[in-house]
């Protein structure tokens, strides 16, 4: 409950901020007495579809320690601690980014990173899956996620959902204003968006919503090959491999949606899961 309620006040925080800046800069003013000015709704389109994306990006790190309550370690309390950060430091050197804080949450297993800048992300291990796997699978999992962040994969999947917004934005405007103007062509007396414009806009936002979250789930599901061969690159395939056929036989843990993209296993349904099945994962690596 805890973790729906942050969720739901975050995003009612940033359409608010969002909304007074399309206020300040006067492009929330796209529909005119003389019609629809493309120009403003443009740039209203994209300070929504970027605006919300770009504001998640930058207090995704403190947002995913308050909702999964992860504990960083500062300094190390005991040996299995120190193992982990100094784990996380050998491979972010490997892999040329700066050290990442180092947390760990209680869960079934799983682990994730975050974070808007390659050089000051955040690791975070489940308590589940440091008890459930061996210390060469943790290894790997964790060159998983240090791939994710030394691949740039936050800011990618970012840009990619800003774009996605911007269409859904921009559209649905478009084709609602097309509508109301045909709806209401020989009401000369009218002015402003009609009801017509209002309701097509809403149902489109959340119609063409739905079909950029099947091309945002794409793009995830190819960064997750990519993260796995980037954990095989610094520690060889068969940790990798050995690690995701021992999730392939555990309950893995539920991430905070603003993380679950960057966990090492989740989602639902082939066409909405932001992660490929294990044994497409394994089968890339064993054919790499």
């Amino acid at each position: 409950m805890k973790r729906i309620l942050l969720f739901v006040l975050t995003n009612v925080l940033v359409v608010a901020v969002l909304g007074l800046v399309a206020s300040l800069l006067g492009v929330n003013r796209y529909l005119t007495a003389s019609g629809l000015d493309l120009s403003a709704l443009l740039g209203f389109a994209l300070v929504m579809g970027f605006g919300g994306a770009i504001i998640s990006l930058l207090i995704s790190k403190p947002m995913a320690k308050w909702t999964s309550g992860v504990r960083v370690i500062n300094p190390p309390q005991n040996a299995d601690e120190a193992w982990i950060v100094e784990t996380v430091r050998k491979l972010s050197s490997q892999a040329g980014i700066g050290m990442p804080e180092v947390g760990i949450f209680d869960g079934d297993p799983n682990a994730f990173a975050t974070g808007a800048f390659k050089n000051s992300a955040l690791v975070a291990v489940s308590t589940g899956l440091l008890t459930g796997m061996t210390r060469q699978e943790i290894e790997a999992v964790i060159g998983h996620e240090i791939s994710h962040v030394a691949n740039g994969d936050m800011v990618t999947m970012t840009l990619i959902q800003g774009v996605m917004n911007t269409f859904v934005v921009f559209l649905s405007r478009v084709i609602g204003y097309a509508i109301d103007s045909f709806l209401r062509k020989n009401d000369e007396r009218s002015s402003g968006p009609g009801i017509g414009y209002m309701i097509t806009t809403l149902v489109l936002d959340i119609v063409l919503g739905f079909a950029a979250s099947l091309v945002v789930a794409w793009f995830s599901r190819q960064r997750e090959f990519r993260a796995d061969a980037g954990s095989a690159q610094l520690l060889g395939r068969q940790p990798m491999i050995n690690a995701l056929a021992r999730l392939g036989g555990m309950q893995t843990g539920e991430l905070p949606k603003s993380v679950a993209a960057f966990g090492i296993a989740g989602g639902m349904g082939q066409l909405f899961s932001t992660h490929p099945p294990l044994e497409a994962r394994i089968a890339a690596l064993q054919s790499a």
